[in-house]
């Protein structure tokens, strides 16, 4: 395979992250270019030397003539240089889904609206969400007995109060029940109620194809389980699941219960597992599901159909299925630990002074949970 090399002192990112992978690869049985396809543009992982990798997810997913990407990765300038590297122009989408408000997830969002500030936006819509909400009027309790200057609204608030998001100027479209944004276009909406990340609302993109869903995952923190469950509704056929599945800490039994219930319960057919799936998941699946396990690595491109495969950015393919080198282990263990120590929270890197409604998001920056 042709290898380039990333020039890393473009980008402001730590050494750790320009590191390359290498792959063996064999040309592919040339790849039909309509083929709908999920191309991994940010993750921990990579296939490939002239790519970055960091902690976070983001995917550009092709099908029916549609482009949506999906979250936004961890920081900007990586998500412009893989884009880039990739042919995937950000300039050119008919929607982004984003999957919930965690910053390695969004950290790209700033580069995003810097080439398409019009493009629609789905986000979950949380109270007080960084995405923007709103509330009843009604939400609070009232005292009618208190003098009018001190009663909110002077006593008469609006039927529906509105609040601001991070991105006051982004089209955003919040949304908080399942629903159908396109024909075949579904996002499931849920809510976590796991520990550490309890009432976190997270979106999840359901495609549907002739041979059945595909799933495309954040983080899983509501559980792929209950992620299933929903998108079984919509089609029972479950082809693939790609993404994050929330395993980066769980213990062999828990990942053993997962795995069979995503074989046994939901007859999953294809896996693609990616970001906080975790190492040991990693394995485990590739062991459960043998060729029916595919890479995604930053790089990789999800071809869809009757039978799912990995291609490389030149249109190459694995010769077996890739596994994480001792090199690509230390890697991704430095850029979880990083990501917790270093960049806890939205804008844990910015000051207040440098973004829109910076009280806002200072508060928000204390209260939103670390990665994953």
């Amino acid at each position: 395979m042709k290898r380039r090399h990333v020039i890393a002192t473009a980008l402001s990112a730590p050494a750790v992250l320009s590191a390359g992978c290498s792959s063996l690869s064999q040309t592919a049985a040339g790849a039909n270019p309509s083929q709908p396809r999920i191309t991994i543009l940010f993750d921990a992982l990579c296939s490939e030397t002239h790519l970055i990798k960091d902690w976070g997810y983001a995917a550009l997913i092709e099908i029916g003539g549609r482009r949506i990407l999906f979250d936004t990765g961890n920081n900007g300038d990586i998500l412009a240089h893989n884009a880039r590297a990739l042919g995937a122009d950000l300039s050119r989408l008919d929607m982004v889904v984003m999957s919930h408000r965690h910053g390695d997830h969004m950290g790209g969002m700033a580069h995003l609206l810097s080439v398409n500030p019009k493009v629609t936006i789905y986000a979950p819509k949380e109270g007080f969400g960084v995405y923007g909400g709103d509330l009843p009027g009604s939400f609070y309790r009232r005292s009618e007995t208190l003098p009018t200057q001190r009663r909110y609204y002077d006593g008469k608030p609006p039927a529906l109060m509105r609040f601001g998001a991070a991105w006051p100027t982004a089209n955003i479209q919040l949304i908080d029940k399942t629903t159908e944004l396109a024909p075949g276009v579904h996002v499931i909406s849920l809510v976590s109620d796991k520990p550490g990340t309890l009432e976190l609302r997270e979106l999840s993109l359901a495609l549907s194809t002739p041979q059945g869903l595909v799933l495309v995952v954040g983080c899983s923190h509501p559980g792929i389980d209950r992620i299933l469950e929903a998108a079984a509704k919509i089609d029972p056929r479950i082809l693939l699941v790609s993404g994050g599945m929330h395993m980066v800490v769980s213990k062999d039994d828990e990942i053993a219960k997962t795995i069979n219930v995503m074989q046994n319960t939901y007859k999953v057919a294809y896996v693609a597992p990616g970001h906080c799936t975790g190492e040991p998941a990693f394995d485990a699946m590739s062991k459960a599901f043998g060729d029916r396990y595919l890479y995604a690595g930053v790089g990789a491109r999800l071809m869809l159909g009757a039978k799912p495969q990995t291609l490389f950015s030149d249109g190459t393919r694995p010769i077996h299925p890739i596994e994480l080198s001792q090199a690509d282990r230390q890697g991704y263990r430095e850029l979880a630990q990083a990501n917790d120590q270093k960049r806890r929270g939205l804008f844990a890197n910015l000051t207040y002074a440098d973004l829109p409604n910076g009280a806002y998001l200072g508060q928000l920056q204390r209260s939103m949970m670390a990665c994953c």
